[in-house]
């Protein structure tokens, strides 16, 4: 028993890098800090998993979670799309954040909740196969060698992924750096729980009609940066 809670509060502790806060939030959003992200703001147990059935005020359909979600823009998207579907969005940039639960007012978003911390620790209180979709857009690419251990697209990541995700589930990944694209592909179609459909170009050069574009899609063609984006499968589980 001791074993196992070293093991879980191994697994559950927190790193995060990057920035917190960037510009300085107008009132309007500091009300949204406060009156708003309580109410989606995830709750996670200090031991034993969530259980998302409890999550959202009506039964959803599907679970999907992105991991990393920037200004919110592909979470709200994806959250008005699928109003049978529960989300679940990490993001520790607070600029971010805000601009997220200004497009849950004025949508009326309900089956978004939020976590605003390390997503490790989301992914450790997860039941096993209760993914249905995973979403790691456009991560910080940290490109110094130095600095390759913070990425989020990870041996690691992938194998607590493999344990969420359901047999058939779909993750997607979108970079505009062809070093940490190398890095993805060195790593997630390799893995012995994902399969990569891809058949030709276009299928990791053209974002699909069910991926909105985000600013920082945007922005990356506006610098002449060419986005990419992967597609995988979770491969069917071998029987016991």
């Amino acid at each position: 028993m001791q074993e196992r809670r070293s093991a879980d509060s191994a697994e559950r502790r927190r790193v995060i890098y990057g920035r917190r806060r960037g510009r300085r939030l107008r009132p309007g959003q500091r009300d949204l800090l406060a009156d708003l992200l309580p109410e989606l703001s995830l709750e996670l147990p200090e031991a034993g998993e969530i259980d998302p059935r409890r999550l959202f005020p009506t039964p959803c359909s599907d679970l999907w979670l992105e991991i990393g979600f920037g200004a919110g823009e592909h979470l709200a998207w994806q959250a008005a799309a699928h109003p049978e579907i529960g989300f679940l969005g990490v993001e520790v940039f607070e600029n971010g954040v805000v601009k997220l639960l200004a497009a849950v007012r004025q949508h009326g978003l309900s089956n978004i909740r939020v976590l605003v911390d390390d997503a490790r620790l989301l992914l450790a209180a997860l039941p096993e196969r209760s993914l249905g979709r995973v979403f790691i857009l456009f991560p910080d690419p940290w490109p110094k060698q130095r600095h390759h251990k913070r990425r989020m697209v990870s041996s690691a990541t992938l194998d607590a992924l493999a344990r969420l995700m359901r047999d058939g589930a779909e993750l997607r990944l979108a970079t505009d750096d062809v070093g940490y694209l190398r890095w993805m592909l060195e790593l997630a179609p390799v893995h012995p729980a994902f399969e990569w459909r891809a058949q030709g170009p276009q299928d990791w050069q053209q974002r699909p009609d069910d991926w909105p574009a985000t600013r920082y899609e945007r922005k990356a063609i506006l610098a002449g940066r060419q986005p990419y984006f992967l597609r995988l499968v979770r491969r069917p589980r071998q029987p016991a």
